[in-house]
């Protein structure tokens, strides 16, 4: 390493402050902004979904001292790549884009998602869970953002879901995996640990006393809390959930999260909806959900999915 390239290594950490420098700056005037607004709506009291920036239904929420038990986000990842999805009408297939994910530097991307996640903060409550899901593209200064939001002493886990998916090269390990950045609020939160079948070495029983062991087709093992390491299928092309748009994340990922996370009857949200996988997760789990996204695709494939489903839902308008 040379002094030059020290500086230029400095260079992206002021950066990055200078984002959240920017990101605090305007979470205070939005606060400020909300001393002036005035009651003119209700809220939803069912399932909510909304068109548009989720920066006004954050705001709609803290207005109303609205408090959720658990938020999932699915961001953007800062692939530098505008993402399309296959839509059919009338017979035929065709691409179309279902949202940007391309920026003028890490540092707009940044200061966007840090300012949403400011104002997450605040309609999460006190015992709630924050999800946030991204990828090798930016999970490390993700994590650092949520350090500073929500405190280093309330990052709780670091889920790293493992998929099979297409593509390889030989210049690095496949990258065959997402980070799901999990977050308190404060020291006591809710948290309902699932289960799962941890097999014995060599699948054969142990027989140690006072263990109980189980034997399927493949061994011998036990019943242990989960692990943080997920091996959960993406939504391949022949899976009968496939829907078509870009980065749709399995129901059984959104399952897991929100039994984790949430009890019968709470009040959920997901903020970067894309296919709406979380709401049918939410619903299916009597959970009640606010879920909003900017694209007119995602908010079109979710309001399907959801009444192809027949969950009920009210459409939000600002």
């Amino acid at each position: 390493m040379t002094k030059d390239s020290f500086k230029t290594k400095g260079k992206e950490l002021k950066n990055f402050l200078l984002a959240m420098d920017r990101a605090w700056e305007e979470y205070e005037n939005l606060k400020e902004s909300l001393k002036n607004r005035k009651d003119s709506f209700n809220l939803p009291k069912d399932n909510c979904l909304y068109k548009g920036d989720n920066i006004d239904l954050l705001l709609a929420l803290i207005e109303k001292e609205e408090k959720l038990s658990l938020i999932y986000i699915d961001p953007p990842f800062f692939t530098k790549e505008d993402k399309e999805a296959v839509v059919e009408e009338e017979g035929e297939k065709t691409r179309t884009l279902a949202y940007k994910d391309s920026w003028k530097n890490m540092s707009e991307y940044l200061e966007m998602l840090a300012l949403r996640i400011m104002l997450m903060k605040d309609v999460l409550a006190d015992d709630g869970l924050i999800f946030v899901h991204v990828d090798w593209h930016a999970a490390h200064y993700v994590r650092v953002i949520l350090d500073e939001v929500f405190g280093v002493n309330r990052f709780v886990n670091e889920i790293i879901w493992q998929y099979k998916s297409g593509g390889s090269t030989k210049k690095h390990f496949a990258r065959k995996h997402d980070n799901i950045l999990v977050y308190s609020k404060t020291a006591k939160y809710k948290f309902n640990p699932q289960k799962e079948k941890s097999y014995n070495r060599g699948l054969k029983p142990y027989r140690f006393k006072g263990v109980e062991e189980f034997c399927d087709d493949v061994g011998w093992y036990t019943v242990v809390n989960m692990k943080d390491v997920w091996s959960l299928d993406m939504v391949g092309r022949t899976s009968s959930e496939r829907t078509g748009y870009a980065t749709q994340k399995p129901l059984k990922l959104m399952e897991r999260i929100i039994l984790a996370g949430s009890n019968s009857g709470d009040k959920v949200a997901d903020f970067f909806c894309g296919s709406g996988s979380f709401g049918l997760a939410a619903a299916k789990l009597n959970r009640t959900f606010y879920m909003c996204d900017y694209g007119e695709l995602a908010v079109k494939t979710t309001a399907q999915r959801l009444k192809e489903q027949d969950v009920s839902f009210e459409r939000l308008y600002f």
